[in-house]
Parts: C-alpha cells; structure tokens; sequence
C-alpha cells in the first residue's frame, strides 16, 4: 500500500539526516572585518579603557548557540559581542567585551562555572569548521577564563572557599602556611605527581589565557607550559566584561598561528556564561569573520632597493586568498545537498503522479 505522505516525510527526514551528518550551517559566513590598527605606541595590554582603543574600530559580531556537538546549548546566553584590535608591528592586542549580567570568576566548588571567552584561528590553508576546526584543519584556540584572572592576583582553592575546613595529617610544603602552600614549595614531586607529568594546570600560572591546538569535537590539547605564549587581562564592570589578548605576531611554535602587519586572517569567537553553568561544548560560537593587521610600516632593505609590500596590495591579495578560503568545505557539502534535494523533487514529482491505494 503506498501512502505518499509517508514518502515525503521519510524524504525529508533523510535530508535532515544528511544536513546534519555533513554539519552543513543554516546561515552562510558573514563578511566582515575586524580591523587591527596600527600605532606607533606601546599597546595598552592591561587597560581597556585606554584612549587608543578608540582608534580601532568596534565590530558588533553576532554569536549563536553550539548545537551541533554533545554537550550542546540549546540558546545563545551571549548573543553577541564587540571585538576591536591593535597592532604596532610587534604584538596583536584584541579587545572583546560582552553584556554578562554576573560575574562568574571562581570554580572551585563543583557546583561553580566560570565565564570565558576564546579567540580562533584556523592553521590550515582552507577554513575548517568554525567550531573547533576539524579532521585536517587543525585551529589555534586562545581561551581566557575568568577563574584563571582572579587567581593572577587572588589565590583561590578548597581552604579559601571553606575557611573552617580541617586537615588531619597531611606534610604541606610550607607548615606555616598549610593548605596554601604554594606548588613551587614543593621539592618532593611525589606530592604533585600532576606537576611532575608536566600537567599545565599544575603549574603556575603565568596568564589567564590558555593556548590551545584543536582537530575537531573532543580534541582540545593545551600547549605545554613553555608554549604559553599568549598574555590576557580582564575585568567586569556594570555587567559587562572586558578582555584583552595579546601575543607576538611571530611565534617560534609551529602550531601557533604566525601573524603579518598587512595580511588578512580569519578569526571566530566564543563565549560561555558561568551562571547559566555553561561549560566545554556548550556555548555560544560566531562563525569565521576576518582580521585586518593594518597597515604596513615601510622597512629599507639596504642596496637591493626593495621595500615592504605596500598595504593595499597586500591586504588586496590576502582579502582574495580569504575569499577562497574554506571553499572545499563549503560547497561540497552543498552540492551533495542539492543533488539529494533535487532527487527528493524528482520523487515527489513522480509520487505524485501515482493513483493512491486504499
């Protein structure tokens, strides 16, 4: 017996099934920059307020819930966020503030989420999938948390959190100072068999900003601590968080993303919100945007005459190879997509043309 509206709505059921196998988005890349001016000064790595930032124009960049992946978030809580960046031929300084009407900056307890914002940037020659890269295009994550700030200047573990809490025989480094000796007092590694594996998040802390490779969906790996290369400074004010990155625009990692005043680069955003206990996969994503580095300061290269390529020509080229990046992964997901649903409009067709049965 055949019963054309089974047919279709099986029809469609497998096109729903393909989309989401081949992780094709419901909205195309949206084409705007953020641009990395230039300036002659020092940039203000620790102050988001600084009157230079002025100088550098604010991106509104929309963001938009991580519903691809387990755990997934079902709404953006941060639905978007304004990106600005610096640049003085030496360091790359972005400025991302966000509307957060809590601040969410300890994660001790196992009921406590902190807030968090990451930048990304993807190592291969195409864009790869803007939610951590995938299978062949790895991507380099710098992901600040607001836990990792507070505890730059206020230390933060089980006995602050629990200031009545008791120990019964345990040989701290520092007697004096108990539970709150410090990981560099310990000489015996036997007590902290995490640092002794070289575990980053048993070391000290030199920056809120984690540098981070990844593959793809469950392939999160931290740099060691020696390939910590990338600054960060936060604060929250009137509901609203402001965050600093910053990093060389050369670095001698081979898995950091290497940076040119003049070129153009793609860059995606993600934030997380502590207070609706929002963690790893559930978050709120943007999808690729660009990333200008300014101008270029013209450099003499001696007898031979040559200078450095000149900004237009070079933000020119570098917008083209931008244009054409990811284009494996963008159409031929989508030509598969037409076909099948050029197929479906095929059946339908025929379906249609069939006498139905009782």
């Amino acid at each position: 017996m055949i019963h054309r509206n089974r047919i279709l709505l099986a029809g469609f059921l497998l096109l729903a099934i393909l989309l989401t196998f081949l992780k094709v988005p419901v909205a195309s890349s949206q084409g705007v920059t953020v641009v990395a001016s230039l300036v002659e000064e020092p940039l203000p790595v620790n102050d988001p307020n600084a009157a230079v930032w002025q100088e550098a124009t604010a991106l509104d960049i929309p963001l938009s819930a991580q519903n691809v992946s387990p755990p997934r978030l079902l709404e953006a809580s941060v639905r978007s966020l304004t990106a600005r960046a610096l640049h003085n031929n030496e360091q790359l300084a972005i400025l991302v503030e966000w509307e957060d009407a809590t601040q969410n900056d300890q994660n001790v307890r196992v009921q406590d989420f902190r807030d968090a914002v990451a930048v990304q940037f993807p190592l291969s020659q195409t864009q790869p999938f803007f939610c951590m890269g995938q299978a062949g295009g790895n991507v380099n994550i710098w992901h600040w948390k607001a836990d990792w700030n507070a505890k730059m200047t206020t230390r933060q573990d089980v006995d602050t959190t629990y200031p009545d809490m008791y120990v019964d025989g345990y040989t701290f480094a520092n007697t004096e100072a108990g539970a709150a000796s410090t990981i560099e007092e310990y000489e015996d590694l036997n007590y902290v068999p995490a640092r002794a594996a070289g575990n980053l998040f048993a070391s000290a802390l030199q920056s809120p900003v984690e540098d981070i490779i990844a593959g793809g969906f469950g392939t999160l790996t931290s740099q060691g601590a020696e390939g910590q290369n990338v600054q960060g400074y936060g604060t929250w004010a009137d509901g609203k968080w402001q965050v600093i990155f910053t990093r060389t625009l050369d670095s001698e990692e081979d898995e950091d993303i290497q940076l040119l005043p003049g070129r153009v680069y793609s860059i995606a955003f993600a934030a997380w919100d502590g207070e609706h206990e929002e963690r790893n996969g559930q978050k709120s994503t943007s999808q690729w945007v660009s990333l200008q580095l300014g101008d270029v300061v013209q450099v003499s290269t001696g007898s031979s005459g040559n200078s450095a390529v000149s900004p237009s020509s070079s933000a020119s080229g570098s917008s083209q190879a931008n244009t054409l990046e990811g284009m494996a992964f963008i159409f031929v997901p989508m030509g598969v997509v037409v076909a099948v649903v050029g197929l479906l409009a095929v059946a339908v067709f025929v379906i249609s043309k069939l006498p139905d049965r009782k």
